[in-house]
């Protein structure tokens, strides 16, 4: 079978590669539909390895070069075992994490912050492929009126959705997210669900703003012109936003995050960022903040299905581009050569 694999850094090849093993009792074996490419594999392109291991994976025993790719849907092909609701054909999602099941934050379902946990696509072979082998518990059926393509967007959009569960969004609340890419678009439709009154963004790219501004958010501001920590305090009655959800992962923004939020607010930071934040002390203390951060997710997934099947997230716009993966190679080029010509992009090994 074809697979878009990472040899190393600036070094992606689509490959013919051996179809997966039979499923143990924990994996699956899954026929991808589509899988999108996500901000990290772009990362691990441009300068990885960073979440990718050059040696096996303590877990999975997984070592480059291996595919790329961890948000996708497909048709199961093969079960390792018997799952409640799941039969082989059923249309899928998948949470894509391995975890080990038996370590203390397993056992309390935290299963994405397991020290031995990877992602498929970054610790095993991934979905720009035609098949791929996920966990088994992972598995997620898709209702009739939920479509492959947004069974596809399911995993990004879980991001969002964790981090505004982990920032304790409430009906009502005003938000500020900080960066409009995926993760913050991502982040916008979940306050939304939540119930975010005042839903600001710090976006410095106008197309983005603009985008922003259909999906109904209360302002969008660039961060170069305007003094976006002003801007939100007048708009909430002088008080400032509930909480700040950075997406960006800029350790420099960090630090004006929390001297945004009101006081008793929530910080959460959502991007993937490898710098140190410099924080004042006072701005915490004295006024009793908290930061967070947040990680993937966590049993999100489902719920993201959910929501989009009783038709209250709609991730269309999230969407702006389709490819097929023979042409993976081109596409990721592209992304790194203008990062902001697309939100989400999808491949699909079954031709357009």
């Amino acid at each position: 079978m074809k697979a878009l694999r990472w040899h190393g850094a600036r070094d992606l090849r689509l490959d013919e590669v051996p179809d997966p093993p039979e499923p143990r009792p924990h994996e699956a074996v899954v026929e991808v539909s589509w899988c999108g490419v996500c901000g990290t594999d772009l990362h691990e392109y441009l300068e990885g390895p960073h979440m990718i291991r050059t040696g096996p994976h303590p877990l999975t025993g997984a070592a480059p070069p291996l595919a790329l790719g961890h948000e996708f849907s497909g048709s199961v092909l093969a079960l390792g075992s018997e799952v409640p609701g799941i039969a082989v054909g059923d249309r899928v999602a998948a949470d894509p994490v391995w975890r080990c099941g038996v370590c203390y934050w397993c056992a309390r379902g935290e299963y994405h912050i397991c020290p031995r946990s990877g992602s498929v696509g970054l610790a095993s072979p991934g979905a720009f492929a035609e098949r791929v082998t996920v966990p088994l518990a992972g598995l997620t059926r898709l209702p009739d009126n939920v479509s492959d393509e947004m069974g596809a967007l399911a995993e990004p959009l879980a991001v969002g959705l964790h981090a505004v569960t982990r920032a304790g969004v409430r009906p009502g609340d005003n938000v500020l997210v900080v960066g409009g890419g995926p993760i913050g678009v991502a982040v916008v439709l979940a306050a939304r669900v939540a119930g975010a009154a005042g839903l600001y963004v710090s976006e410095p790219l106008a197309g983005r703003r603009e985008m922003l501004g259909a999906l109904g958010v209360t302002e969008a501001f660039d961060p170069r012109t305007a003094d976006v920590r002003r801007e939100v305090f007048l708009r909430t009655g002088r008080i400032g936003p509930d909480a700040v959800i950075d997406a960006t992962g800029v350790a420099a923004l960090a630090g004006q995050a929390v001297a945004t939020v009101r006081r008793g607010g929530r910080v959460v930071l959502a991007g993937v960022g490898h710098g140190k934040a410099e924080i004042d002390m006072g701005q915490l203390v004295f006024y009793e903040r908290s930061v967070l951060g947040t990680l993937g997710y966590r049993f999100d997934i489902p719920r993201v299905i959910g929501l989009m099947s009783a038709g209250r997230l709609d991730a269309s716009a999230l969407l702006t581009g389709r490819f097929p993966l023979d042409g993976g190679v081109g596409v990721f080029e592209g992304l790194a050569a203008d990062r902001a010509r697309h939100l989400k992009v999808l491949l699909t090994p079954k031709g357009l």
